[in-house]
């Protein structure tokens, strides 16, 4: 395979076909830098034509929450009380900025996925709130 930019699926395809064949080449050897060179058009490729939305700020707490072994009960002190997180962590509520900033300094999380907007859960009945 000769060295193009990916332009095509199927020049994607192929790329990746190529990188696959070449996983175990050794850094700084003519295949070694072949991969690095496919790895990044590759990546660009993905960047423009693949892209991967950053999830919203309940999904990234809840990820957060697992990869941490952080409880709802942990959250208290940060959103305010057991139904305060319940409502949030259920899409009945939204975040506030203050309980953004709380989870970005007490938890570490970052600012930019708790300050996205994203949809609450849809109620049924009269005063249902979007």
């Amino acid at each position: 395979m000769q060295l193009k930019p990916i332009r095509t699926e199927a020049d994607y395809e192929a790329a990746l076909a190529e990188i696959e064949r070449l996983m175990e080449a050794r850094p700084e050897t003519a295949a070694g830098d072949r991969l690095d060179i496919l790895t990044t058009l590759v990546e660009a490729y993905e960047a423009e034509h693949h892209p991967i939305e950053a999830p919203d700020p309940i999904a990234a707490l809840e990820y957060f929450m697992e990869q941490r072994g952080i409880s709802r009960a942990d959250l208290v002190p940060l959103l305010g009380s057991r139904s305060r997180v319940s409502e949030i962590l259920n899409r009945r509520r939204r975040l506030t900025i203050e309980m953004a900033w709380r989870l970005h300094r007490e938890l570490g999380m970052p600012a930019e996925a708790v300050i996205r907007p994203y949809q609450l859960a849809e109620r049924s009945g009269a005063g249902a709130r979007r």
